[in-house]
């Protein structure tokens, strides 16, 4: 990731995050996470708000050396109650927060922005706990569709585990997750295997841990998603 970049966890809670990142020279390379954004950059007069829907692939992002970001990155599931739309319908998309809120309500989150200096992640939080109070809840079910997911738990053992049937499971999973329940499979697959690979673990036990047929299905997964062999990712930061 080029430009430093710092993380830390939300008040949000459920595996959010808030995160600061001043950008370098060059593109930078967005992985897939299962997760929604909403980010507060300095660009422009009034700064800039864009929300980042969940991603099946990488995404090549550049901005002028210095520009600074902030963002809040909500946990699998939790983006659509909070931006009001379904996930699936941001999916690979970078859309501003103006095309879904109203513009009046936007304003208002800038100009607190822009009077926050570095307190602009608890700005973002803010907006969000209070969109999150008015909202209905997320569905509690989809905590344990990512968990069962992240665990290694096919498909159909999680929409058993939950008491769904795989079409309703398929159907929820769009709206929350942007996508369906193997797409996020094989998304979550690939986030435990760059932990472990960029921990040091050898690549044929990265793929036997992260649950891989093998390695070299472990390298073509990682270029599908990631749109880079794994070695030349990990040297990229």
């Amino acid at each position: 990731m080029s430009g430093g970049y710092r993380e830390r966890t939300s008040r949000l809670g459920g595996g959010a995050v808030v995160w600061a990142r001043t950008a370098g020279a060059g593109e930078q390379r967005v992985l897939p996470d299962g997760c929604t954004d909403l980010i507060w950059s300095d660009a422009g007069p009034a700064g800039e708000l864009i929300v980042a829907g969940p991603d099946t692939h990488a995404q090549l992002a550049a901005a002028p050396p210095g520009s600074h970001y902030v963002g809040l990155r909500f946990a699998p599931g939790t983006g659509p109650a909070v931006l009001g739309v379904p996930a699936h319908e941001l999916r690979n998309l970078r859309v501003p927060l103006a095309a879904l809120w109203p513009h009046a309500q936007v304003r208002g989150v800038q100009e607190r922005l822009a009077e926050a200096g570095g307190g602009a992640g608890r700005v973002l939080e803010e907006v969000a706990l209070g969109r999150l109070r008015d909202a209905q809840p997320p569905d509690p079910a989809l905590r344990a569709v990512v968990a069962g997911l992240s665990g290694g738990a096919s498909v159909s053992e999680v929409a058993a585990a939950v008491g769904l049937g795989e079409r309703q499971l398929h159907r929820r999973s769009l709206a929350a997750f942007g996508y369906g329940p193997k797409t996020l499979a094989r998304v979550l697959r690939l986030n435990r295997a760059l932990t472990l690979a960029r921990g040091g673990v050898p690549y044929a036990e990265v793929a036997l841990v992260a649950g891989y047929a093998d390695q070299a299905h472990l390298a073509r997964e990682v270029t599908a998603l990631a749109g880079l062999p794994l070695s030349r990712l990990l040297a990229s930061g």
